[in-house]
């Protein structure tokens, strides 16, 4: 492992893929991933004390647009200008599942979790050395309980992190074969540095994916399940199933309160929001909010299979709603591929809003194309594409994230590449009302004005 430290000369995303397909789309899934994958969270973070958005990303060698590399930045908002990017980490590796996520604890000192894939490379936490500030890390000597005894916490996947006043991190993760393939944990700290035994919360079968949030004092999370009845169970991903905690994992529970025996370990339990294996759909999870009043909101994509290309259309964008009742499950839109990834936003009574690249971009049926936003003011029951914020674009845009607390200015984060070959890769952010600005890929000055791209904003039919 080396901790880096040193400022770069410019944005740069990385370009990564997985698993070959020998067909025109080439891979399953390939681009610009710097701000992959669904399941890491959060890439960014407001701090209205500092008036700055702080994100990390996965970033690439000038030389090699496959070398992945940590980088964290902000955008000031009281300049409009960003700070050359500071490599944190050569994580040695081309494996954007190693990519970092970011958060703020209440003193503002910035901490990055360096992920894994899988047990095969280490994981580590990093800390600034003076609050809001990025210009120096910390390696964190990072520590869980196990059986009452301090053993080093230096192996995680997947991982959500979400920093509670007067608590400490929360945080969920995957642990591969413990016992399922992929298993889902929870684990928590007051400091970052001494962490609780983690808690098993899933391992049916071949496992999950899991999405998670946090809000008022809840926790949440939402997971689909690998069936041991395919044999390419790690592609088969079905089913929906949601818990969540009111006293920070002590306890855990359906949406009708029914406490859960965790790890859930049974296909059929009282989690499941939705059978999907019997209609024999994938489910792509892609982003969790709680409203207003704590009742949750899921977004995600059923398909008909892993494989790229019109054969497992339609891709269906999909919310799930608590209604205090019961759910909502309602269709939103339609996008051409499983890892078109975009995120949701909870801006008031009934009103939601998706920024996701469901346009389809100049490389079809790969992930991700072009950027649009669509909203609705009726829980999800009608969906209108407000507006499209790239067009003509040379690469698909990927993997839309939102930052916590996200200020108007500093709404969303993404990357692009091109989605059938190596590419160099651009980060872009835009604003509230759907304005893109890029990073400047090359630095000759300290801090930079981001580039303002054009859309021409039209509409199809």
């Amino acid at each position: 492992m080396v901790t880096v430290n040193k400022k770069a000369d410019g944005y740069r995303g990385v370009w990564c893929m997985d698993q070959a397909s020998d067909d025109e789309y080439v891979y399953k899934y390939s681009g610009g991933l710097g701000t992959y994958c669904a399941k890491h969270q959060p890439f960014a973070v407001y701090s209205p004390e500092s008036k700055k958005t702080f994100f990390c990303y996965g970033g690439a060698a000038k030389e090699n647009h496959q070398q992945l590399l940590h980088m964290v930045s902000y955008y000031d908002h009281a300049t409009g200008m960003v700070p050359r990017p500071t490599l944190l980490l050569d994580k040695q590796t081309d494996d954007a599942h190693d990519n970092p996520i970011i958060s703020l604890d209440e003193e503002g000192y910035i901490w990055i979790f360096s992920t894994s894939h899988g047990t095969g490379r280490p994981s580590y936490i990093h800390r600034s050395a003076k609050p809001y500030d990025i210009n120096e890390f910390e390696l964190v000597p990072a520590t869980r309980l196990v059986d009452g005894k301090r053993v080093p916490f230096d192996n995680f996947s997947y991982m959500q992190v979400w920093n509670i006043p007067q608590r400490g991190f929360v945080a969920f993760l995957t642990h591969y074969n413990d016992p399922a393939i992929r298993t889902n944990f929870f684990i928590e700290s007051r400091d970052g540095i001494d962490w609780g035994e983690w808690q098993r919360l899933a391992g049916i079968e071949q496992g999950h994916y899991q999405i998670s949030a946090s809000l008022a004092g809840k926790i949440a999370s939402a997971c689909n399940f690998h069936p041991s009845e395919k044999g390419n169970g790690l592609n088969w991903r079905t089913n929906l199933y949601y818990m969540e905690s009111l006293d920070f994992g002590g306890t855990w529970i359906s949406i009708e309160g029914k406490p859960l025996k965790c790890p859930l370990i049974d296909v059929k339990n009282p989690a499941l929001v939705h059978d999907y294996q019997k209609e024999g759909l994938n489910v792509y999870l892609k982003d969790i909010r709680l409203d207003d009043a704590g009742r949750p909101i899921i977004l995600y994509l059923t398909s008909g299979g892993y494989e790229s290309g019109p054969e497992n259309a339609p891709r269906t964008w999909t919310t799930a709603h608590w209604n205090g009742m019961n759910w909502d499950v309602r269709p939103a839109m339609e996008s051409d591929s499983n890892y078109d990834m975009g995120s949701l936003y909870v801006e008031g009574d009934g009103i939601w809003r998706i920024i996701a690249p469901t346009e389809t971009g100049p490389q079809p049926f790969n992930p991700g194309g072009e950027v649009a936003m669509w909203m609705t003011e009726d829980y999800g029951m009608t969906w209108n594409r407000i507006k499209n914020l790239t067009s003509d674009s040379e690469c698909n845009h990927t993997f839309v994230r939102r930052p916590v607390n996200a200020h108007p200015d500093f709404y969303a984060l993404w990357a692009d590449g091109h989605a059938r070959k190596p590419s160099s890769s651009r980060i872009y952010f835009c604003d509230k009302e759907g304005n893109v600005s890029m990073l400047p890929e090359e630095m000759d000055a300290d801090f930079v004005q981001p580039t303002r791209v054009a859309s021409t904003d039209k509409l199809s039919d």
